[in-house]
């Protein structure tokens, strides 16, 4: 009975990300919009950039769920230190920032 918990949680979990990262996004879109000169932006972008790497990670995973495409395994890691990677440098940036105020 808990396998086929895991298993369902397993194939629906993609879609509530999708979702919930749909209503992030558009966070970010009021955010770039917001004429403050009081927010540096920059470092927002990157995350931005990370979560649509992430939106395109997590369609490549529901495409591969319903059978439609067949991935190499090595793309999920790829993705994933992609990420990673934007995710370091916007708090890099953002400490570099904190330093110059």
């Amino acid at each position: 009975m808990v396998e086929g918990i895991y298993k369902c949680l397993g194939f629906v979990a993609p879609y509530y990300n999708l979702i919930l990262v749909a209503i992030v996004i558009a966070l970010f879109i009021k955010l770039f919009r917001t004429p403050s000169k009081k927010i540096y932006i920059p470092p927002w972008k990157y995350l931005f950039a990370a979560i649509i790497v992430f939106v395109i990670e997590e369609i490549i995973t529901v495409l591969e769920a319903l059978s439609l495409i067949v991935v190499n395994p090595i793309i999920f890691p790829i993705f994933e230190t992609l990420i990673i990677t934007l995710f370091i440098y916007m708090l890099l940036l953002q400490r570099e920032h904190v330093r110059k105020t």
